[in-house]
Parts: C-alpha cells; structure tokens; sequence
C-alpha cells in the first residue's frame, strides 16, 4: 500500500493531477477540496494516498491532509459507497461540513449530493454517526445553515469556477456573499458572471 506520495505537480485539473516522484509520474484521482490546496504546476507537493486495485484496474486517489483521507476511508467502509462516490461527496463538501452533516443526522445535505439517494444518504449517516461520536468529534452549532443545505446551482457554479482556476476558498467566499444578497433565484450562468466581477 502506498501512504503517500511527495514529489513535483507536473500536471493538475479539478479531479487530477500527476506527481512525479524520481521520475516516475503518478496519476492521483483528488477531490475539489485537494485541488484547492495543490500548489502550482513544478512545485514540490505531498498527497497522502489510498490506492483502490480491481481486476481490470488500479487507481490512486489522494488528498492534502490525512483527515480527508480518514474520512474517505470511513465512507468506502459504508455499504454502497465506493471510491469515485466518496470522492464526489469530499468533491461537493469538505470534510467538516460533511462531517457536521452525518453529525447533525442531515439527510437532506447528503442526499443532494449527486449520486446519493435518500437511502445511501440514511446508511452513511446511520454508519457513521456513532463512529465519529466516539472519536471524539463532536456537532457544532455555529455551523451555518446554508452551507448545510447544499445548493445545486451554487455547486456547478463552485466547479466552474475552480475549473477556471480561481481557488475554492475564494470562490465559495464569494458565491455565498452574492447567495445571500441576490436570493436563491439566479442561474447558474449569472451566478458565475457575478463572481467573476
């Protein structure tokens, strides 16, 4: 198995990059949370790494720090969650927002995420709930609402304009700041012509 992998980025997008590492280049599978926090292209880095090995394939994925991989690992653990699923969901929400999600017994916020249906959403959060109480993590309160309620319209215009190439901190900065003074009603189109002001 192989923890992780430091070496230069010699190639990143949203959901990919490529480590080369004494001269081999390996080709990591990360979520929108990693890809904010990836330095730029021909700067070391260090991603810690799960590597996922089937019959017809061999994947790995990474990430920036070990508790998005821990929380990777506790959803893969959930029946009906594999690899590509867990990294859609790290990929919509970060770590602490999902977690404060499955804490909180939101359905809803998990349910949103694509390719989660109501039962997938019950099952992680029934899973993972106790698990996390007792490592100790615990559900805050200031966690503010509409994080929680995840915002299809918010999240294509968040990939767009990580695509673009604006850091995700950024970016949800400044999509919530424009949610919460134009309303819910904008496109997803207007939504990232206002960001992009």
């Amino acid at each position: 198995m192989i923890a992780y992998i430091s070496g230069k980025v010699s190639h990143k997008d949203p959901t990919l990059v490529i480590l080369e590492a004494n001269g081999v280049g390996y080709e990591i599978h990360i979520s929108l949370y990693t890809s904010t926090v990836l330095p730029k292209l021909g700067e070391p880095s260090k991603l810690y790494t799960y590597q996922h090995i089937r019959e017809d394939a061999q994947t790995l994925y990474g990430f920036g720090d070990l508790d998005e991989k821990n929380l990777f690992l506790d959803l893969i653990g959930v029946s009906g969650i594999g690899p590509n699923t867990a990294l859609t969901m790290l990929s919509t929400m970060t770590p602490v927002e999902l977690r404060q999600a499955i804490l909180m017994e939101n359905v809803g916020a998990v349910q949103k995420i694509k390719g989660i249906g109501s039962k997938t959403a019950q099952r992680v959060i029934l899973e993972l709930r106790d698990k996390m109480k007792k490592a100790g993590i615990m559900a805050q309160a200031g966690t503010p609402n509409y994080r929680m309620a995840i915002n299809p319209v918010r999240d294509e215009a968040l990939a767009a304009l990580v695509t673009l190439g604006i850091p995700k901190p950024a970016a949800e900065k400044s999509l919530d700041t424009i949610l919460k003074r134009e309303g819910d009603d904008l496109t997803v189109e207007q939504l990232i012509r206002l960001a992009l002001k």
